[in-house]
């Protein structure tokens, strides 16, 4: 049976810029995943000192063996060693980005949230989960390249908005009345006609 520890933890970054990571580690059949943040140094502790135990022994501690980069360089994979148990598992590095909402409480951008926001939207259109999956691509794609650890939430909306537009129309239309808060029939006439001047913009070859 599977068995998942989740935590988090923050580590300070290059030039003392604070970086937040996720850290799950998954043990199963005998080989583990840690999804988490490591330091270059063998020895893995967040910034507050406390160690990322072995998933299958619980020693605070393990020797970095391989390192590689993955997921077109968006995450460091590494094989690690417990001295202890002398098991091997994984842990793969990835950034969190997070998203401030309105409220001021920000969590980490989740493809998963984009592509159920968008698949209501298509909610009757054909729109296939290969297309969504790419979409949520695409959004994380552009909100990364602003090179901000944190984004507002309308942002991530704002990046929604070209994707789906060049999808489905018709889901574009729904997913913008909600995002711009449309109250008239005029706001959808307005959007329907910018849809159309789009149309009519030639693309660059």
């Amino acid at each position: 049976m599977n068995s998942e520890n989740r935590s988090t933890s923050t580590l300070l970054g290059y030039r003392g810029v604070e970086r937040r990571w996720i850290a799950t580690a998954l043990a199963v059949r005998g080989s583990a995943q840690v999804l988490s943040e490591r330091s270059e140094v063998p020895h893995c502790q967040d910034a507050e000192g406390a160690a990322m135990h072995c998933p299958f022994c619980r020693h605070p501690d393990s020797r970095v063996i391989d390192s590689r980069e993955t997921d077109e360089g968006q995450a460091i994979r590494r094989r690690r060693s417990c001295p202890e148990c002398g098991r091997r598992f994984t842990t793969v590095e990835t950034a969190v980005l997070a998203v401030v909402k309105r409220s001021g409480v920000s969590e980490p951008f989740s493809r998963e949230k984009v592509i159920s926001g968008v698949r209501r939207a298509c909610q009757g259109r054909q729109v296939d989960d290969d297309a969504l999956n790419l979409l949520a691509q695409q959004v994380e794609d552009s909100v990364r390249a602003a090179g901000s650890p944190e984004i507002p939430s309308h942002e991530v909306g704002l990046a929604i908005l070209g994707p789906l537009r060049e999808l489905d129309e018709v889901a574009y239309l729904r997913f913008a009345s909600v995002y711009r808060s449309f109250s008239s029939a005029e706001d959808f006439e307005r959007e329907i006609e910018a849809l159309r001047a789009h149309r009519q913009v030639p693309t660059s070859s």
